[in-house]
């Protein structure tokens, strides 16, 4: 009977070293895959460094396939201390929303041009008309174009930086 029971101890004790050895070597077989955004902002994922080195994000999976939460592992136990780097999802967005700023300002640029052309034209003298709904001129008098005129200087004042006329 002693027997049988120092064989159930070595087996326990067996299957607990076995465990923390399996363990110990799941912790130190992490995977990393490196994560970065192309040139045409593709999502590229690789076992190597890319060579450029930009928006690069360093991912550790575990052998198990569950992904390290680089945050907890490093100690940290406050939301608060997140980090400053932007994920690429955010990277993204912000070049979405900068090239979209970048679109509205030419686009501005390009209504104020209109606008300054416009004002040039009123300000030449000579006939001016307008197209009506059936494509009829509509010669405007002194006191609409004077109108027109004050509209279109408004609307520069307005809406262009540099009102100029």
């Amino acid at each position: 009977m002693a027997y049988a029971s120092k064989i159930a101890t070595a087996t326990k004790l067996l299957t607990s070293t076995a465990c923390m050895l399996m363990l110990s070597m799941n912790a130190s077989q992490a995977i990393q895959v490196y994560k970065s955004i192309g040139a045409h902002g593709e999502v590229k994922y690789s076992q190597h460094a890319p060579q450029n080195g930009k928006n690069v994000e360093l991912i550790e999976f575990r052998s198990d396939g569950r992904q390290n939460n680089a945050g907890q592992m490093a100690g940290k136990t406050d939301a608060s201390q997140s980090n400053n780097t932007q994920t690429a999802e955010e990277q993204r967005v912000a070049a979405l929303e900068a090239r979209i700023k970048e679109q509205e300002a030419q686009a501005n640029a390009q209504r104020c041009q209109s606008l300054r052309n416009n004002l040039t034209n009123l300000n030449v003298g000579g006939r001016i008309y307008e197209m009506d709904a059936n494509g009829k001129r509509q010669y405007l008098d002194g006191r609409e174009i004077e109108l027109k005129r004050e509209r279109v200087q408004q609307a520069i004042d307005q809406y262009c930086s540099s009102a100029t006329t």
